[in-house]
């Protein structure tokens, strides 16, 4: 209950939610049982959750879950693909819910992948949403899948063209393959070449020729990102703007880097301008991740939940 900034935050309560078709999702509360209830979406696909990041909250007066997404962290088994679908995630937070007795509007916060299911939980559920708390938005629409590759090409001419030279021109299929291969070899080059494509996006200085050892869990990780992406994130072509006007009444705070080359700023702008209870903070930085936008985060979202 007692909670420092300079502390990682324990969890009060955790367990995995009951069996569903193969895969036990594991949770994590912290702060105060009796708190408004705060559930934080982790980003990928194939991310985890970060106990530290419940100190984006008041944790004296929030009651902050976690979650980690089927085959991600703690949840079981790894990395496992089947019934492992976007319509799964969400399906799995009215589970959560559900296990947890809430009966009260619930904040929803979400980061890059996060932000995406966020938004579709509340289109889905827009009556049981308190507020929404969104940073480097991510719409997994058709606007990225032409910025992904084609508009990256502008800054990263290079890297782009080695994808596709040694993909054959087929380079989200041709990596979705390897990284599912039996071959270790071959899961780990389709991991350090396409798997750290957003790493490279952003960076001043890319490093090409970087080539790691990976654990199971970081290729893991790589599997269901792969998976999601050879799969249209399992949505349509612009499902979440389709759907804004469910959410439009829902107060809104957003935090964007202005040059994000993973999630372009213009999918959090076209989420501020849909909602007229939005606050759009453009961070003066570039990358996905940077020091400033989480500096950021953690300022502005403590004084939403302070």
């Amino acid at each position: 209950m007692f909670w420092s900034k300079w502390l990682t935050p324990k969890p009060f309560n955790e367990g995995w939610l009951p069996e569903e078709k193969g895969h036990k999702v594991y949770f994590a509360e912290f702060g105060n049982p009796k708190g408004r209830p705060v559930i934080m979406f982790h980003g990928g696909p194939g991310g985890s959750s970060k106990a530290r990041y419940a100190k984006q909250a008041n944790l004296r007066k929030y009651r902050v879950i976690m979650f980690d997404q089927r085959g991600c962290g703690k949840s079981q088994p790894l990395g496992k693909l089947e019934h492992n679908t976007t319509h799964d995630l969400l399906s799995d937070v009215t589970r959560l819910i559900d296990w947890l007795n809430i009966k009260t509007k619930i904040i929803l916060r979400g980061a890059s992948w996060g932000s995406t299911l966020a938004l579709l939980w509340a289109e889905q559920n827009p009556k049981k949403v308190d507020k929404l708390l969104l940073s480097q938005v991510f719409l997994a629409n058709e606007d990225y899948r032409r910025w992904e590759f084609d508009g990256n090409r502008y800054c990263y001419p290079d890297f782009v063209e080695k994808l596709e030279k040694e993909s054959a021109g087929k380079i989200v299929g041709y990596y979705n393959k390897l990284i599912r291969s039996d071959k270790l070899q071959d899961q780990l080059k389709a991991a350090n070449h396409y798997g750290w494509f957003e790493r490279i996006c952003g960076s001043m200085q890319p490093d090409f020729g970087h080539f790691t050892e990976l654990s199971p869990q970081e290729l893991a990780s790589q599997r269901i990102f792969m998976h999601y992406v050879a799969h249209n994130f399992f949505l349509g072509k612009n499902d979440i703007l389709k759907s804004i006007q469910k959410i439009k009444k829902l107060e809104t705070f957003i935090i964007h880097n202005r040059l994000d080359f993973v999630a372009p700023l213009k999918g959090a702008w076209d989420i501020h301008k849909a909602l007229p209870n939005s606050k759009l903070i453009i961070v003066p930085d570039f990358g996905h991740v940077s020091t400033k936008l989480h500096k950021t985060i953690q300022k502005e979202y403590y004084k939403v939940l302070k």
